[in-house]
């Protein structure tokens, strides 16, 4: 299967391809917010390290977030139109799924908390009981906390109901919050790898759901999974008089 993957809901910027024969390369950069000017010459860039041209590829997969707003714009934009464009479906994948199942592929197995800088001094976040005998398909079913928007305290204090339990945070969010979240009992947060989510992480979750079954979708259908409202809304709505 010839798939592209985009993945733009933090900081850094990343794509990875694969094309027929199996060959795959991947592209990051990290830093500076450079979506709009870095994500279509990666792009350009790693199709042709492969021997590709747009009209080879299959399937496009993206990360639908949550995330940087700006970020996530561009990428789900991106995604949407290279498939509008050649007439082929995309698959939407959520930045958490994806951290978690790159955590599990270095090894990380129990409780794992991903959590991705949101901005405003939140972080989105999930912790998942990860087990080797469960396979790559996870579904949120074994969430002991469940995907939501926190204060980096209120994310301690949910954290420290579990009792002590050794957990691994991975992601920027706990990178940044590491002052706050490494205060808990049992938990400890990655801060050498994983500070994003991994695009060819991204491009093996989507191509082993298509090879599964899933159908992917129209590009009209993918929206970005924002998980709050945009920062000109809240912003209007706290000056509006009541």
């Amino acid at each position: 299967m010839t798939i592209v993957a985009i993945e733009t809901a933090t900081e850094t910027v990343g794509v990875a391809v694969r094309n027929a024969s199996g060959a795959e390369a991947a592209f990051t950069l990290c830093g500076r917010r450079r979506h709009v000017e870095t994500l279509a010459p990666a792009l350009e860039h790693l199709l042709a390290q492969v021997g590709m041209v747009p009209s080879d590829l299959e399937v496009v997969a993206v990360d639908l977030g949550p995330g940087l707003f700006t970020g996530l714009r561009v990428g789900v934009a991106a995604a949407k139109g290279l498939a509008q464009a050649l007439g082929i479906g995309v698959v939407g994948l959520s930045s958490l799924e994806i951290l978690l199942r790159a955590a599990a592929q270095l090894g990380h197995t129990g409780h794992v908390m991903a959590a991705v800088d949101a901005r405003r001094g939140e972080v989105f976040a999930c912790v998942r009981e990860l087990r080797a005998d469960r396979g790559p398909a996870e579904d949120g079913a074994h969430d002991v906390i469940a995907a939501g928007l926190f204060s980096p305290e209120e994310l301690a204090a949910a954290l420290s109901k579990l009792g002590g339990v050794r957990i691994v945070g991975v992601g920027d969010g706990a990178q940044r919050y590491v002052g706050v979240l490494g205060q808990v009992p049992g938990v400890s947060c990655l801060l050498d790898v994983l500070d994003s989510p991994p695009p060819l992480t991204l491009l093996t979750m989507a191509a082993e759901l298509v090879e599964a079954g899933t159908v992917p979708l129209a590009p009209h259908l993918i929206v970005p999974q924002y998980m709050r409202a945009a920062d000109a809304t809240s912003n209007f709505a706290q000056v509006t008089p009541a």
